[in-house]
């Protein structure tokens, strides 16, 4: 009896350190098998190395947004060369830049930059290898351009298109109204190959695509530019064509509006977005910078809505903001209160050039 009482004792005892034992090891497992090293880490230390990883996370973004900003765009006009040979407005997206006066020059000359963008149809007008050697805007609104020797390596009957090109695209700015050309720190009173005239310099009242009708009384007549709609493919944009309008000084923006309301005279696929029988039923008046014109109703697109189409207000804007000192054009009709355009919004403010035509100032 009591060697079995000894023998549970002495099993008791065996049994109660074999569990100490094991309890033991179980600390060591919950800890997760973690090493010294990793244990010792101070908490502090990994909040600076979590901290760092976000401030790298941080610079990385920041580069990101750096680059999208130099990705920004701004709407540019470049005069280029059409299929048909003239000299026609394009609006493209160009990158931002400060130096917008060389930047739009370097994307009007062959196989420069533009060549990636060019619509189709389209080419650049100035002699490949041009550079801008500098640039010089005086306060009378005259901008200097000086050019490479390379500009004067052109064929001789594009040596209007090229002067048309360039002066049409620099004085898109508001603060250029005229420009002269310098090759090599050289004034040039003529241009290089034919000889063009350019003791004046060169400014949109001197014209674009230039035609002469025959039997125009050219005493009684005045050189309007008028823009006309045409269409290539899917694409549809407006040509400015410089003819001689006749004219009294009291009537001439009458005048220009009767040329358009009678469509181009020539056949260069030009296009006219006019109602038959449309007039003007008084002779427009200008204030403060805004022309007020006033047609009979067959100037809308619809009665109903009393909407005009908007090919017909583009071309109104584009032709009449083109003279000097017009800012905006108000167009009335006859016995309509309020005009609106195609989606039927009303034109309760004159429009101005900037609604159809990128502007600014260098």
């Amino acid at each position: 009896m009591k060697r079995n009482i000894e023998v549970k004792r002495k099993l008791s005892i065996g049994l109660l350190m074999l569990f100490v034992l094991l309890l033991t090891a179980g600390c060591g497992l919950f800890k997760g098998g973690q090493t010294l090293e990793e244990i010792d880490v101070p908490k502090d230390q990994t909040s600076k190395e979590t901290a760092g990883e976000a401030d790298d996370t941080s610079e990385e973004e920041e580069g990101i947004e750096v680059e999208a900003n130099d990705a920004e765009t701004v709407s540019r006009e470049l005069y280029l060369l059409s299929e048909e040979g003239l000299v026609v407005p394009q609006t493209v997206e160009l990158p931002k830049t400060d130096a917008v006066a060389q930047q739009v020059l370097e994307y009007i000359v062959k196989d420069g930059p533009v060549t990636s963008i060019l619509p189709n149809g389209f080419e650049a007008v100035l002699p490949a290898g041009t550079q801008i050697v500098g640039l010089n805007l005086q306060a009378d609104g005259t901008l200097i351009v000086d050019l490479s020797e390379e500009f004067s390596k052109y064929q001789p009957e594009e040596e209007e298109k090229i002067v048309q090109a360039m002066t049409y695209t620099l004085t898109q700015f508001d603060n250029v109204d005229r420009v002269t050309i310098w090759i090599n720190g050289q004034e040039q009173t003529e241009m290089p190959v034919n000889g063009m005239s350019l003791k004046e310099g060169y400014s949109r009242t001197d014209g674009i695509n230039i035609y002469h009708p025959d039997g125009i009384d050219l005493m009684d007549s005045r050189a309007v530019t008028l823009y006309y709609p045409t269409q290539q493919n899917e694409q549809f944009y407006y040509v400015p064509v410089t003819q001689y309008v006749e004219m009294d000084e009291q009537k001439d923006f009458q005048a220009m509006v009767q040329a358009l309301l009678e469509g181009p005279a020539y056949d260069l696929n030009l296009l006219n977005v006019f109602n038959p029988n449309v007039s003007v039923t008084e002779n427009p008046k200008v204030k403060d910078g805004v022309l007020h014109v006033s047609f009979s109703k067959e100037i809308l697109n619809d009665e109903n809505t009393s909407s005009i189409s908007d090919e017909v207000m583009e071309t109104l804007v584009r032709t009449l903001t083109d003279k000097s000192g017009i800012d905006a054009i108000s167009v009335e009709v006859q016995g309509v209160d309020q005009v609106f355009n195609e989606d039927g919004v009303p034109y309760t403010e004159p429009v101005t050039r900037d609604a159809f035509v990128p502007t600014g100032s260098l």
